[in-house]
């Protein structure tokens, strides 16, 4: 057992959906011809100026609330000084010592542990461009089109004591922005990004040791291995005598480790100042008030209530709403009529593996909440049996057809005449003497064996219920 202790605060950088920029009009669409969504207040021409985006301000307020953070009446707009190529003004518009909101928590669960994070604050910003580097041209390129695109910032308390806490922590902050439709959370994208802050410190001893900052991780994957990987690499120097140094460091993702890039630098090193072009943000209780009237029901909310109204495990429930789609396909289904749970078995085992396999989120399952009302209702009446369900529903979900469709053109219905079972069922134990002699002896597990046999027989159509109660009839 390690002696050390990790501490690990979180930096998560949250694109805000809105049509146009931050400071401009121009469009935040992403995937465009490079440089097409630029303009001169973006690329920081001389003399323009900027204007505040209202819905940026919006969606920012919106999560704040979310998140129980104490929402300040005024913020103020800074420069972030610092020079990179893909910052075309050489300074980042953000927020410093006036932000939007500030003193904010979020649960989450690790190991049916419930731990409280703290959020240090949430402060609205601008990103910056994009860096791209050709290793067989030997040049690197600079694309400005996601310059100025709005972005909220999401400071965690150094609260977070593992990897598993921190992919816990930021699975829940990217389920309520996508909840509040204000992010679309899209990792790969770069939608939602984050920086981890680790530190190691002896059990039992208060005071932080020297942090290094681990940059741009985009996916929990890389998030978690990252994480590991440094707090390892940490204890290896102290337990070797060596110091930590303070920087910033990229993981690499090939090979699996932590590589520096550069000294980190401290609130000093960016000399923000006020933006003079400007005006500070003021909030007024009335638009909170507003606001908080629009904030949907989010998941911790939704996942109590599918424990309570649904009778759901509370595994099973915090499957189902970690993605609203996912939540709302369950109860887009269940209001059709079949019984939650098996709804969610369903869900969880069959249409999770289809889409997994198709690599597509369910807002693109060709399998829609009706397909599957349809077919668990098919089964409850005993037009077809579980297993010839679970043979159809991989068609289902690639051709689009229903149920009912697909069960008539295959004739798959279920045989429920008890007259064609009951001969199928002589059939199966006059072939199977032995077995039917040590069933009768006490070995009743065989009568596995026979339903099997019948089911074979019957191509899986036979109605169980009724084999079942053949079998023993006959068997008496």
């Amino acid at each position: 057992m390690s002696v050390y202790e990790a501490v690990i605060g979180l930096e998560v950088h949250a694109q805000l959906r809105t049509r146009t920029k931050i400071f401009c009009g121009c469009s935040t669409q992403f995937g465009r011809e490079p440089n097409s969504n630029v303009c001169p207040v973006c690329t920081g021409m001389p003399g323009v100026l900027p204007v505040l985006n209202r819905t940026a301000v919006e969606y920012a307020l919106k999560m704040a609330l979310a998140v129980q953070c104490r929402v300040n009446n005024r913020s103020v707009f800074a420069r972030k000084n610092y020079f990179y190529p893909d910052l075309p003004k050489a300074y980042q518009i953000s927020q410093y010592e006036l932000p939007l909101a500030e003193h904010g928590h979020l649960r989450i669960w690790v190991d049916d542990v419930e731990r409280t994070i703290g959020i240090t604050r949430i402060h609205m910003e601008e990103d910056a461009g994009k860096s791209i580097h050709s290793a067989t041209e030997n040049k690197s390129f600079v694309d400005l089109n996601r310059t100025g695109v709005p972005l909220i910032e999401i400071v965690s308390e150094p609260d977070l004591r593992s990897a598993d806490e921190a992919v816990a922590y930021l699975k829940a902050l990217r389920s309520i922005l996508v909840y509040l439709e204000i992010c679309d959370g899209n990792m790969e994208e770069g939608s939602f990004r984050c920086d981890a802050n680790i530190s190691i410190r002896p059990k039992g001893v208060t005071e932080l040791g020297t942090r290094t900052e681990l940059k741009n991780l985009n996916s929990f994957r890389h998030v978690h291995k990252a994480i590991e990987y440094e707090i390892s690499r940490q204890a290896v120097l102290l337990e070797d005598g060596e110091m930590i140094v303070q920087e910033t460091r990229l993981y690499d993702v090939d090979k699996g480790i932590t590589i520096s890039m550069r000294g980190k630098e401290e609130a000093h090193d960016y000399r923000y100042f006020p933006d003079p072009d400007l005006v500070p943000v003021l909030v007024r209780e009335e638009q909170l008030h507003t606001l908080r009237q629009s904030i949907p029901e989010l998941p911790q909310a939704r996942e109590a209530r599918f424990i309570s109204e649904y009778g759901l495990p509370t595994t099973a429930a915090q499957t189902l709403t970690a993605e609203k789609d996912l939540a709302e396909y369950f109860e887009n289904v269940v209001r059709l009529g079949p019984e939650p749970q098996k709804v969610c078995n369903w869900m969880l085992t069959d249409l999770l593996r289809e889409l997994n396999q198709a690599r597509i989120p369910v807002a693109q399952s060709p399998l829609n909440p009706g397909h599957l009302a349809e077919l668990l209702a098919m089964i409850d009446s005993g037009k077809i049996s579980t297993s010839i369900a679970k043979q159809i529903f991989p068609e289902i979900f690639a051709t689009k057809d229903s149920p009912q469709a697909i069960v008539e053109r295959k004739g798959l219905a279920q045989i429920s005449d008890s007259g064609a079972l009951e001969a199928v069922v002589d059939k199966i134990l006059a072939a199977n003497p032995k077995e039917v002699e040590a069933y009768k002896n006490g070995k009743t597990k065989l009568m596995g064996f026979f339903v099997g046999q019948i089911m074979r027989q019957t191509k899986g159509q036979a109605n169980p219920d009724m084999v079942n109660k053949l079998i023993l009839e006959k068997l008496q």
